[in-house]
């Protein structure tokens, strides 16, 4: 007798919906930190001829391509790190967790965070322990540190600054953290563009630091391009989970085309950083809102009704992300992507509606 597809998936994998991404078809994406421009038109024809040159008949260099070398240069990559190279630092996160997944093993992160921390530990067979942060999504160190002691984590996860809530921890909390835990601590860096610090100097001088980037927020989503830092030894072993082939070619070419062109990239950065100051001045105005720091290209709200403005948002033509439900900190909370100043001039004109 054969058996079911229910008799055959792990129940704690039925138990639980697939990511959903959803459709922005139509509508101002403000959902998803993406960079708002696309790559300016000049160089668009530049990229699509170096493009039109990969050999897509053959399999990529499994190291990189010199790719590793260009993101040493192009973010100051310590000389003692060795570098990791993921399809988007989802697949880092996967790696981190299917090496350390020994029976028994816990990964810790802080809560609420980026929701593949605690998927992953669930794919891989981690045991997960979640740390509250405090109602202001500020870090509390004590019952980190307490955490840690108690559990005695095979890897720590934390996302500098933080998503979905966008302050930055400080650095010397972190730093507390990496003395106290007995594994690895990965310090999450997706959002470093927007940030005022980075922990990429101690990579490789840390023996349990392993400092975790993506080319995504930078403006180059599409390509699904993450890198990680570490020590040569803990870079090793995570090589031995990596699929021979995990970044193709054109994902190749095209990263190392954009690092030539980072000046373009970064120069975006620094407007979207601006345009984050003049949304979060506008949305702290508004009385109805509480509204929270963040050094991402985000920001983070509580509504008194947040499904309503959501819908409401919708309705007016922009997607933006609602936490509401997803975790106790987060209610009536949702997450707005700093977007170009016309995208922005419509979202706050959009909310100061709702509020009228």
């Amino acid at each position: 007798m054969k058996l079911t597809v229910q008799q055959l998936v792990r129940p704690e994998i039925a138990a639980i919906g697939a990511y959903h991404v959803a459709d922005a078809q139509g509508l101002i994406k403000l959902d998803a930190m993406e960079n708002p421009w696309p790559l300016p038109i000049e160089l668009q024809h530049e990229l699509a001829a170096e493009l039109a040159q990969v050999a897509l008949n053959r399999y990529p260099d499994a190291n990189g391509g010199g790719l590793k070398d260009d993101l040493r240069a192009a973010f100051s990559i310590p000389a003692a790190a060795d570098i990791l190279l993921g399809n988007g630092s989802d697949e880092l996160i996967t790696l981190i967790a299917q090496a350390l997944a020994r029976p028994g093993a816990k990964l810790l992160a802080l809560e609420p965070s980026f929701v593949m921390y605690k998927m992953n530990a669930l794919f891989s067979g981690l045991q997960y322990v979640g740390v509250p942060l405090r109602e202001d999504f500020t870090l509390d160190l004590p019952a980190t540190l307490a955490a840690i002691e108690r559990e005695r984590p095979a890897a720590v996860f934390v996302s500098y600054p933080n998503n979905p809530t966008g302050p930055r921890y400080a650095r010397d909390e972190v730093m507390a953290i990496c003395r106290a835990a007995p594994g690895l601590v990965v310090v999450d860096e997706a959002y470093q563009s927007f940030s005022s610090d980075s922990f990429m100097d101690l990579a490789g001088e840390l023996d349990n630091l392993l400092v975790m980037r993506t080319l995504s927020k930078l403006g180059l989503a599409g390509i699904r391009l993450g890198y990680a830092a570490a020590s040569p030894a803990w870079i090793a072993e995570l090589n031995k989970v990596r699929p021979p082939y995990n970044v193709n070619v054109l994902t190749l070419a095209a990263a190392r085309f954009a690092l030539r062109q980072l000046g373009v990239f970064n120069s975006q950065a620094a407007e979207l950083r601006a345009e984050r100051a003049r949304l979060f001045e506008a949305l702290a105005a508004l009385p109805a809102l509480t509204t929270f720091p963040s050094e991402a290209n985000f920001v983070t709200v509580r509504a008194p009704d947040a499904p309503a403005l959501f819908q409401h948002l919708k309705a007016s033509g922009i997607l933006i992300k609602q936490l509401h439900g997803s975790h106790p900190l987060l209610e009536n909370c949702l997450r707005l992507t700093v977007g170009s100043p016309d995208e922005n001039a419509a979202l706050l004109s959009a909310i100061q509606r709702f509020f009228a």
